[in-house]
């Protein structure tokens, strides 16, 4: 419980200073005025596909995961999930929408928990190959100048690198898939401490355990065509979502913008990512010189639209299927 406490005020701490440097130098009284002028019809339009994302989501899912009896599962069951699971990132503590995802699909279909566990942790194991592909399409297409830093680093660089760790991260798993017992090993010999140890064992048996219903070459091809159809999909909606505020940063930017920002997320932060999703955005944006009072303003704009319509989405199919917020809160504590 104590480090629950700690780990959510300094989530609160990450928000609340990240918050403080978007609005640093910008003026409010602007940054209203621009949303204000925001296309309606181009931002409609961004909301939209991003939330249809959620809705590709089912059929990548689908693949990856399969009833006790080894059978597809059902759509309608997966998408409330789904909405569920995504709902309660937004408005809970400790990213609990992911345990609270596969609470509800073992309520909702024949699924064993740790099955639906596992599968989502291979999802985000596809999830990070795709966000590393795309983010080094991004950065070879967005036309930033090479000699460009990014955290310290030169663009050619930090292209160069993304190829060498996709590489190194795809023969990795290779290893790691084809020898469980080497793996498990290497992990126990190179962690000392041994509760991590046993907990990113469980981690990797969580994985293997999830490419189980990847039984073929084709299957998994399949998932990271999905996946890499779904994230290119979301870039495009921040790219509809440059163009609701005059923004001339090309696709390969919204490329980029979504990797960098996919990685900001995995620190620490209050429900909803607040301040690092703005914080990413603006740092991207400053890249290609967009005005800051511009850029924040599409920062907050775009994320409090986005967060309106699956958390919206999550709360029907909570009522809908007999869970609770209440249910959703008393998860979340016991992860």
């Amino acid at each position: 419980m104590k480090n629950k406490i700690v780990a959510g005020l300094l989530g609160v701490a990450v928000s609340v200073a990240l918050l403080v440097w978007v609005l640093k130098d910008v003026s409010f009284t602007e940054v209203l005025a621009q949303a204000r002028e925001a296309h309606v019809g181009y931002l409609l339009l961004a909301i939209t596909v991003t939330t249809s994302t959620f809705v590709i989501r089912i059929f990548r899912w689908r693949l990856i995961l399969q009833d006790d009896h080894g059978r597809p599962l059902d759509r309608l069951p997966m998408w409330h999930a789904i909405a569920i699971g995504f709902m309660a990132n937004n408005l809970l503590p400790f990213r609990a929408g992911e345990l609270l995802r596969a609470f509800a699909i073992n309520r909702l279909a024949p699924v064993k928990v740790s099955s639906a566990l596992s599968s989502l942790v291979v999802e985000r194991l596809f999830d990070g190959i795709a966000i590393v592909i795309l983010l080094f399409v991004g950065l070879m297409t967005a036309g930033i100048p090479a000699s460009t830093e990014i955290a310290g680093i030169r663009v050619a660089d930090v292209g160069t690198r993304t190829a060498l760790v996709l590489g190194g991260l795809l023969v990795v798993c290779g290893i790691a898939l084809a020898l469980p017992e080497l793996a498990r090993k290497i992990v126990r010999t190179l962690v000392p401490a041994r509760g991590l140890a046993e907990r990113l064992v469980a981690f990797y048996d969580g994985i293997r355990g999830g490419l189980g219903a990847l039984a073929s070459p084709g299957k998994i091809i399949a998932v990271l065509a999905w996946s890499l159809g779904m994230w290119t999909l979301n870039a495009s909606s921040f790219f509809l979502g440059y163009h609701a505020f005059d923004i001339a940063v090309g696709f390969g930017g919204a490329l980029l913008q979504q990797s960098i920002l996919i990685l900001g997320i995995a620190a620490p932060s209050s429900p909803g990512y607040v301040g690092v999703f703005e914080g990413a955005i603006k740092a991207v944006l400053s890249l290609f010189g967009v005005d800051p009072a511009r850029a924040v303003a599409f920062a907050l704009t775009y994320h409090f639209t986005t967060f309106i319509p699956i958390t919206a989405l999550g709360l029907f199919s909570l009522v809908r299927t007999g869970m609770s917020l209440k249910t959703a809160q008393e998860t979340a504590r016991s992860t």
